[in-house]
């Protein structure tokens, strides 16, 4: 399965939905401005966005909720052990409250990775970072992780975007 991502002013994202009326956008008002993703589609509409590989997907994607974007820069030579690990973990995650999607993307022709995950609210997502399952998913990878990331990794976080109509 394909994913495509692109930022921009949310005005400028939402045009393109009107001109891609086959294609269901999700929108997201984030601390770095506006995005917009969508997936199950071949094409990449998007001129300056980038197209990934969905690795892994839970849940189902909801035009409300909480997004947080880890965006991974692996180095090449760790992104077949980094795959495998992240595809057999089993953090819990679906089992938390307020739990709507996840998703393992791969950056097509790169080793750069984004996790990303969606909540019903930010609460939601501080309960699971605060959770016993948080914990033992990430303490079982910290001993290896420095060695795998090229660049340091970021984070960008935000609420899914309403329509004013």
């Amino acid at each position: 399965m394909k994913a495509f991502m692109s930022r921009g002013t949310i005005n400028f994202l939402e045009t393109l939905e009107k001109k891609n009326t086959d294609i269901d956008f999700y929108f997201i008002s984030s601390n770095d401005g506006g995005i917009a993703y969508y997936e199950n589609s071949p094409k990449n509409i998007f001129s300056a966005g980038q197209a990934f590989e969905v690795l892994k997907a839970v849940g189902e994607l909801s035009k409300e909720g909480y997004v947080v974007m880890n965006h991974l820069p692996i180095s090449e030579d760790s992104s077949s052990t980094f795959e495998y690990r992240m595809k057999q973990s089993d953090s819990g995650i679906e089992e938390m409250d307020g739990f709507q999607a996840w998703r393992f993307l791969r950056q097509e022709k790169t080793s750069k990775y984004v996790v990303l995950t969606q909540w019903k609210s930010f609460a939601d997502f501080e309960n699971w970072k605060n959770s016993d399952q948080f914990k033992k998913a990430h303490d079982s990878q910290k001993a290896k992780q420095p060695s795998y990331f090229m660049d340091r990794p970021f984070v960008i976080s935000g609420h899914m975007h309403e329509k004013e109509e």
